[in-house]
């Protein structure tokens, strides 16, 4: 059998194949904790070539690692073995025209998602997910991992925004199923079955996903809350009297912004009054005609006349509405700043949020006394991003990273939620979904990676086990 390298070579040409230090940038995940150099990287153009790519090294017994923006956290994009061929989307990056009368567009699978962003906003329409990592993240990798993001609560997750997608199985086949529609009764509803496969099914070349108007005007609130019972109290008013109106529902921690203002220079906090927990709201309408900033200041007077908001600002501009966001969305970075941290993706049901922030910090400070817990995430959904710093002075956990994990996760299932929200299962926590999850779910996992990839070429050990 002729060498997989220069089959490879041949079917991508010089621009389409990378190896050696040209390959290194793709190897290790965003915490560099996972990864191995493989035989080299895959830059396909085309369906095409991703479908020769798979059939080349099927026929060889190599296995076909498929990555996106590599923004993941668990692992799940990058080799874990030599014998294996990383297959960037990075060169596949065309955007259809918007069809606003359906509200659908058509786009490949490497296309980065604020390049999206950017490219409706002519049209007057937007694709409804956004995240941090959304400067980097490609659609392929987003539909692999059922991406979340901010607006879940309002919109779904990635599954409810695709309408429909084109697939190169694991036999290097190509499955068409780019239809534009949301009713599709006519048999398995395939398309999600690939969202949230995390590459183990197949590779999303281009995907039909969902458009919404673009919201003539907004509504935005940074408050000062008494407390996480008080912020989840308030969520619930607020989905009441706002209604279809509530677009954004997120809440951090004081921990958080002290590690984002320490770290971030040019961030600001323009409040007069801090706290330990904060609360950004946000409110979209596609009619000027809706009181948007009446419907926010009658709902913040009375948060404040019941003792659930201490102080807030409503922004007064749209810089005003990036900064406050700003403040959210750069907790991740000010913690990384910070050094050594461990990460915690979790869902429980809204209500339970601050009966788990409570519980978690206890079980936290028992397994390492003075740990720093920087809880901050999606109110309107239940995901809390539960992340942990060495106490003050230390740089480590003192090895018990597994151990944090272990019993938040735990906690979490006890209250009928998931130790893994939105960023996946990938290879970090696989072990895991095994002990905590049921013999039949994860069995009826495996029964599937076998049916659509019985030689286990497919992104082998990520979501469920490799065969022995």
């Amino acid at each position: 059998m002729a060498d997989p390298v220069s089959v490879l070579q041949a079917i991508l040409g010089p621009k389409g194949w990378l190896s050696g230090t040209d390959a290194e940038p793709y190897q290790r995940d965003w915490l560099n904790r996972y990864g191995v150099a493989p035989l080299g990287v895959a830059r396909p153009v085309s369906t095409a070539e991703v479908a020769a790519v798979v059939k080349a090294c099927r026929e060889a017994g190599v296995a076909v690692i498929p990555q996106g923006g590599n923004t993941g956290l668990c692992g799940g994009a990058v080799a874990d073995r030599p014998n294996a061929v990383i297959v960037s989307l990075s060169r596949m990056t065309a955007i259809g025209e918007p069809d606003p009368e359906s509200g659908s567009i058509a786009v490949d699978a490497g296309v980065v998602l604020a390049t999206l962003h950017g490219a409706l906003e002519p049209h007057g329409l937007m694709f409804p997910m956004h995240l941090g990592a959304e400067g980097s993240a490609r659609i392929g990798g987003l539909i692999g991992t059922n991406a979340g993001g901010s607006q879940a609560f309002r919109y779904g997750m990635m599954q409810d925004l695709v309408l429909g997608l084109e697939v190169v199985t694991p036999d290097g086949a190509v499955w068409d199923g780019l239809r534009a529609v949301q009713k599709d009764n006519a048999g398995y509803q395939l398309r999600k079955l690939f969202c949230g496969s995390e590459g183990t099914l197949g590779i999303v070349t281009r995907a039909v996903l969902r458009l919404y108007p673009t919201p003539k005007q907004q509504a935005s609130a940074l408050l000062v809350m008494s407390d996480f019972a008080a912020a989840v109290s308030f969520g619930a008013y607020l989905r009441g009297e706002a209604g279809e109106f509530l677009a954004g529902l997120e809440f951090f921690s004081d921990v958080g912004l002290a590690l984002a203002l320490k770290h971030l220079p040019d961030l600001a906090y323009q409040l007069e009054t801090r706290g330990d927990v904060y609360l950004l709201v946000e409110l979209a309408s596609g009619s000027p005609r809706v009181p948007l900033d009446e419907i926010l200041n009658s709902a913040l007077e009375w948060g404040m006349e019941q003792g659930l908001v201490v102080h807030g600002a409503l922004a007064n501009s749209g810089a005003q509405r990036a900064q406050f966001w700003r403040l959210r969305e750069e907790q991740p970075e000010g913690q990384r700043l910070e050094g050594e941290q461990l990460k915690h993706d979790i869902s429980v049901p809204p209500g339970a949020i601050a009966r788990f922030i409570e519980a978690g910090a206890k079980i936290c400070d028992d397994i390492l006394s003075g740990v720093r817990i920087n809880p901050f995430g999606h109110l309107g959904d239940g995901n809390i991003h539960y992340n942990l710093s060495p106490p003050e002075g230390r740089a480590d956990f003192d090895g018990k990273a597994g151990e944090f994990a272990e019993a938040l996760a735990a906690l979490a299932t006890e209250m009928g939620g998931s130790f893994a929200a939105e960023h996946g299962l990938g290879r970090a926590k696989i072990a895991m979904a095994d002990r905590t999850r049921g013999v039949m779910e994860r069995e009826l996992m495996a029964r599937l990676k076998a049916a659509f990839d019985p030689s286990d070429t497919m992104n082998p050990g990520v979501l469920v086990h490799s065969p022995e």
